[in-house]
Formats: C-alpha cells, sequence, structure tokens
C-alpha cells in the first residue's frame, strides 16, 4: 500500500504517537486497514503493540501526550494527542471466554494476536511503512466479498456470542456472494446464545446493520435461519424493508429506525416493547412508537393542512410517517422548507392582559394556539393579542 492509501498519516497526533512508541513497536490493525485497503473513509484507527500497557504510558507520558486507561484489563490505553484519539492494545492471546467476556494474558506474538479476532478481514495489520499483515487470507476474503470466521466459526462464537451479529453485520456491509456455509451453519445453530448477551450490544449490531445500503438480503437469511427469535420474534419478513428502501434513496433520507420499524407488525404497542427491550432512549423509543400513528392517513394533502401536521407532529415525524406511507417527493420538499413558527404570545402576555396567574393561562393559551393553527399561522403577536381578547373578556364574565 502507499502513503496515499493510509490516511491516518495526515492526521494530527499520529507521528507524535508513532515517535512516542517507536515504529517498530507499533501496527495500525482492523478496520482501518480494511477500509483503506477497501478505499473507504476511515474514522478510527485502533493500533496493535508489542509493548505492556504500563511501557506504553510511560512513553506516551515521556512526550507529553495524555494517556488514559480505558480498558486497561484487556490492554487498552487511550493515546490523546492533538485533540485525536488512538486506541492501543498490547497483543493478547485468550486465556478463558464465557460467551460474553474474555480473559486475556499479553504475547509477542502478532499471530497469536491475530488468531483470537472474529473474522479474517479483520485480523489485518499495517506497519508505519505501509506493509500489510495478512495471517488467515482476509485480503483474499475482501477480494471475493466474503465474510469467514477464523479458524472454527462454532468455536470463534463460544467465545463471544455477539459474533453472530457481527457475522450478518459485516455480509451486509462486505458481502459480494452467499453467505460462508460454516459460518452460517454455526450462526444457526448457536443462535439461541444471543438471549445471554446484553440487550445493549444486540442493539447496537442491530442498527449497524441496518445503516447499510441495502441490509434486505442479509436480514432475509437472517429471517430464514431464525436468528431474530431469540430477542426480537416480532420479525417475520423483509419485504417492506425492501420498500422502504427504495423511498429512502429516491428522498436521500435515510433513518435506521425507521428501518426497524417496518421490520416489525405496525403497533404501537409493539413497538414500544420493542423500544424498552433494547434500551432506546426516551427519545428514540418515542419516536419509533410515533411511526405506528396514522395521523398523515386522515389529512386532505393541501398545504395548510399539511403545514398543520408538520407543527403538530414536530418535522422528524411528520417525515417519518410520510416516507413509511407515501412518500411524495413534493411533500418531503415542502416539509423540509418550511420554517416552523413559534406561538407569538406567551402565558405572560394574558397575565398582563388581566388573566390571573393559574390554570387559566394555560387553557387560553391552548385555545389561542388552536385559533392561530386554523389561521395558518398568522404572524405578529398584535394579531394574536386580539384573538385573547375575545377569550380573555369570556373568562371575565
Amino acid at each position: 500500500m502507499t502513503d496515499r492509501t493510509q490516511p491516518w498519516l495526515e492526521w494530527p497526533g499520529f507521528a507524535s504517537v508513532v515517535a512516542a512508541l517507536g515504529a517498530d513497536n507499533i501496527r495500525v490493525v482492523g478496520g482501518a486497514v480494511r477500509d483503506a485497503w477497501l478505499g473507504l473513509p476511515v474514522s478510527d484507527v485502533d493500533l496493535a503493540t508489542v509493548l505492556l500497557p504500563d511501557q506504553v504510558i510511560k512513553r506516551l507520558q515521556a512526550k507529553h501526550l495524555k494517556a488514559l486507561p480505558t480498558g486497561i484489563a484487556h490492554g487498552t490505553i487511550t493515546a490523546v494527542a492533538d485533540h485525536h484519539s488512538f486506541e492501543i492494545t498490547t497483543l493478547r492471546r485468550d486465556v478463558a471466554t464465557d460467551g460474553r467476556h474474555a480473559d486475556v494474558a499479553f504475547t509477542d506474538s502478532w499471530q497469536t494476536d491475530a488468531a483470537r479476532r472474529d473474522f479474517t478481514i479483520n485480523a489485518l495489520y499495517m506497519d508505519c511503512a505501509g506493509k500489510i499483515y495478512d495471517y488467515f487470507g482476509g485480503l483474499d476474503d475482501l477480494k471475493t466479498g466474503r465474510v469467514r470466521f477464523i479458524d472454527d466459526a462454532t468455536k470463534r462464537i463460544e467465545e463471544d456470542a455477539l459474533r453472530i451479529m457481527r457475522f450478518f453485520r459485516f455480509n451486509a456491509r462486505f458481502g459480494a456472494a452467499d453467505l460462508d456455509a460454516a459460518g452460517l451453519a454455526a450462526c444457526a445453530r448457536q443462535a439461541n446464545h444471543l438471549m445471554a448477551l446484553s440487550r445493549e450490544r444486540i442493539r447496537d449490531e442491530l442498527l449497524k446493520m441496518l445503516a447499510v445500503l441495502d441490509p434486505v438480503p442479509t436480514i432475509e437469511v437472517m429471517i430464514t435461519h431464525g436468528i431474530f427469535k431469540p430477542f426480537l420474534p416480532e420479525v417475520h419478513s423483509a419485504s417492506g424493508l425492501h420498500k422502504l428502501i427504495e423511498a429512502e434513496h429516491r428522498l436521500d433520507d435515510i433513518a435506521v429506525l425507521r428501518r426497524l420499524f417496518v421490520l416489525l407488525p405496525r403497533s404501537a404497542a409493539i413497538c414500544e416493547d420493542v423500544a424498552l427491550r433494547l434500551k432506546f432512549s426516551l427519545k428514540e423509543r418515542q419516536r419509533l412508537v410515533a411511526m405506528a400513528g396514522e395521523e398523515l392517513c386522515a389529512v386532505a394533502p393541501d398545504p395548510h393542512t399539511i403545514r398543520k401536521l408538520i407543527y403538530q407532529l414536530g418535522r422528524e415525524r411528520f417525515i417519518d410517517q410520510l416516507i413509511l406511507r407515501t412518500p411524495s417527493k413534493e411533500l418531503y420538499e415542502q416539509a423540509q422548507a418550511w420554517d416552523i413558527p413559534k406561538l407569538p404570545i406567551k402565558g405572560g402576555d394574558l397575565i398582563a392582559n388581566g388573566v390571573a396567574a393559574g390554570p387559566d393561562v394555560s387553557r387560553i393559551l391552548a385555545l389561542i394556539e388552536n385559533d392561530w393553527i386554523d389561521a395558518d399561522f398568522p404572524d405578529g403577536k398584535a394579531i394574536l393579542v386580539d384573538m385573547a381578547r375575545v377569550y380573555i373578556k369570556n373568562h371575565k364574565e
């Protein structure tokens, strides 16, 4: 590889880390090497080293670089140089695994470290001169679009059951042919092992997979082989996902939560349950549940009604329903272009006009807001104050 395929050489701080640790002691490893070789953007660089963690810390600090023990139990130190972070991990071998965690010991063998990784395409190393070290045929697998476990697939999954989800995610992203038969069979046999994992880990892998350009073929294989049953038994078909992806690409608007929604039955209760099960944030849960709403189906497509619904739902939720149900490019562009107004009048304005502070303020303000929406959002506080006087008068009477 040439320098042009090593973007980290131009990153602030990389040269400082190399100078601190010594070019012969470190190699870039894993996803950065894989993606650079494929010509894909590289956002993070992980480094492997023969140095022990305490040596890494001492050398970084000697060059006045910040060294954070972010994964010290597993030999990982995060170096911060020129506002850029680099994870640096001492070469390791597994001593014991339980399907979720591993006890490790340090080694000075690059191949031993590579052997404990999941897939051949993730076990690539590159030294500071640009030479790639490929111990298990990862480059050939990249060329053919094959995702293959290192050594025995069953053993790799027994070490960490999340590798089942990673097998399908990497196939969705890099696969160019049928899935590796041995890997697929092992994942299907051991799918129930996913039940032992935290929902957060499964959620993160699922969302990453749904974010790829077209995950449908991989999702269909997962459904056929029962991979979803241990954690999302509601998923039975990917037909809705195929239609959604076509609409998203046409409008250039992709959202992984939308993609998850179309894999589920169209039920607010089920969406709520799934969101809780997968430990979504409150905001994500509310958005997923709102996708089950039918507000857009019940309105006429005239400009005022559309603006009214955008105001009431919010732009994001309106666009979700639009893309899920009637993906009109014209309505989509209207929704994106409209500057959603804010109600020009506040409770303090009502109090200044004679309404006593308390629940009547909120009640009258809500009535005024409804009138303002029905009048198609007229601008200016004076108009709203005139509206308010009618309600204030009735309130006093």
